[in-house]
């Protein structure tokens, strides 16, 4: 009998202690995107892993610094403009999460309006976020921001490949900036 209830204990301690360590990477997760909703790359990247793995379509995968940087780019390109983000559904699974978040800014090249949904993936060591990648619609993106342009070629692995080269082109830019 005090077997069993030793090990009623020990499970009830060990699923307490699951629990609190999802709601902690939860916590990781909203404390991410409550951050880029003020455009706080700092605290953003504090989130990140030493070795963070990051992806998406528009940069393709980027790690560690350049990850970090990526944030600190984007976030200092949007302050001050009319730029909103929004998230829901963030949820833990052992190590992985998912989280579904929205975007809304205008693109600078064209002037156009962005609404951007995003469902992304975390993996989590150590307490920090060490693989977050992105997936969206790069067709819709590009038809909304280079209309007929970007409808007509933006689902094109070209496009894609032009998009990142452009884009990390953007980002090695602001890295030399910061030194």
């Amino acid at each position: 009998m005090a077997i069993c209830a030793y090990q009623s204990v020990k499970c009830a301690y060990n699923n307490l202690i699951i629990f609190t360590q999802t709601i902690c990477m939860e916590s990781i997760i909203e404390k991410f995107y409550f951050a880029f909703q003020n455009l706080d790359a700092e605290e953003m990247v504090s989130y990140y892993h030493e070795e963070v793995i990051f992806e998406d379509p528009a940069f393709g995968k980027l790690r560690g610094d350049h990850a970090r940087n990526m944030w600190r780019m984007l976030c200092k390109s949007q302050k001050g403009k009319d730029f909103k983000v929004t998230y829901d559904k963030v949820s833990i699974q052992d190590n992985n999460g998912k989280a579904h978040w929205e975007a809304n800014y205008i693109f600078s090249q064209t002037g156009r309006k962005i609404h951007n949904k995003i469902d992304a993936e975390f993996t989590l060591k150590d307490g920090k976020i060490i693989k977050h990648t992105d997936h969206f619609n790069l067709h819709q993106w590009a038809t909304q921001a280079l209309g007929f342009k970007g409808w007509l070629i933006g689902w094109t692995p070209f496009f894609k490949n032009k998009l990142q080269s452009q884009t990390n082109r953007l980002l090695t830019k602001f890295e030399t900036s910061l030194k």
